[in-house]
């Protein structure tokens, strides 16, 4: 049996080894440091960032509030600080504008196990048919709030992945380990990209945060595609995909709209034909404005044509 090529072979031989890996080394540089701003506190004294993915301020001036965590604290009965509501519209409004899912690639401690699940799992010829459903994560967005409620106590918080992550980095990971070891095998030997893309309620959340969101992943080559399937194979949310690189028959715009994409870029980095780019979700309209004018100018021609026949 003849072994595929990794994925993005053929885009590090024709862009290079550090174009063809420039958003996962932007993505890994972004996750490390700010896991490296909260740790420099806790190690050599210097406080930059105060608090945790919860609640954060930097310099003592800047809060920085998760907006599912306060939803959550808000529907068990506590009554918000000034500073946490500051800091909740400031989140907020940063990830309307980027894409309410760049949490996920960007931010999230656990997107580093699960990518390395992701990628042990290819490097293993590991193929599994578990199917479960991406609106799972959503029922379970729906129990992390209804739960708060009913018990008046963030019950989500006492086994969410990203927390434990983050406190048993900080902290020692002391039974985090079973929760995060659970997480990578899950990944790996029962669904590909399985919590992120199909559990994982934070990602719900974020997911309808960004729904409307500026920073879209737009194919605007998508007439240059070979049908590598690169692009597929990478991205952890690939029904995506789909309707922008293929639509072009259809008139189907090529920007990226769904808002469980979470723009980490590897179908961007991983592409030798350079399809994809980040753009804005007003590429769409520019689109739409540039087939009409070519319609017209088609319909123009054949007219044309048309009446010089005619004569």
């Amino acid at each position: 049996m003849v072994r595929k090529p990794r994925p993005g072979a053929e885009a590090i031989r024709v862009k290079g080894w550090i174009k063809a890996h420039k958003w996962l080394i932007l993505r890994r540089t972004s996750q490390l440091t700010i896991l490296g701003l909260f740790l420099l506190g806790p190690l050599v004294g210097i406080w930059i960032v105060k608090g945790n993915l919860a609640y954060s301020e930097t310099l003592e001036v800047l809060p920085l509030t998760d907006p599912h965590i306060l939803l959550q604290a808000v529907l068990a009965g506590v009554k918000p600080h000034t500073d946490a509501l500051i800091g909740v519209g400031i989140v907020v409004a940063f990830y309307l504008l980027v894409g309410g899912r760049v949490f996920c690639s960007w931010v999230c401690p656990v997107n580093l196990i699960t990518d390395a699940a992701c990628c042990t799992r290819r490097m293993l010829g590991i193929r599994s048919a578990t199917q479960i459903s991406r609106s799972s994560r959503y029922w379970l967005l729906g129990v992390t709030l209804v739960l708060p409620l009913a018990t008046g106590v963030i019950v989500w918080e006492l086994v969410n992945p990203i927390s434990m992550a983050f406190r048993g980095i900080l902290f020692g990971l002391g039974m985090a380990w079973v929760i995060l070891l659970g997480v990578f095998l899950f990944d790996l030997f029962v669904a590909k990209d399985g919590w992120c893309g199909r559990l994982c309620p934070v990602g719900a959340f974020y997911s309808l945060l960004g729904y409307k969101s500026l920073i879209r992943v737009v194919a605007e080559e998508r007439d240059k595609c070979n049908d590598c399937m690169d692009c597929f194979e990478v991205c952890p949310e690939q029904q995506v995909i789909t309707p922008a690189l293929r639509g072009a028959d259809k008139d189907i715009s090529p920007v990226i709209f769904s808002s469980s994409c979470t723009n980490c870029g590897r179908c961007i980095d991983v592409c030798s034909e350079e399809v994809f780019h980040f753009g804005s979700r007003f590429f769409a309209e520019k689109h739409t404005l540039e087939t009409a004018e070519t319609a017209v100018k088609t319909q123009a021609n054949e007219k044309g044509k048309t009446f010089i026949d005619a004569a």
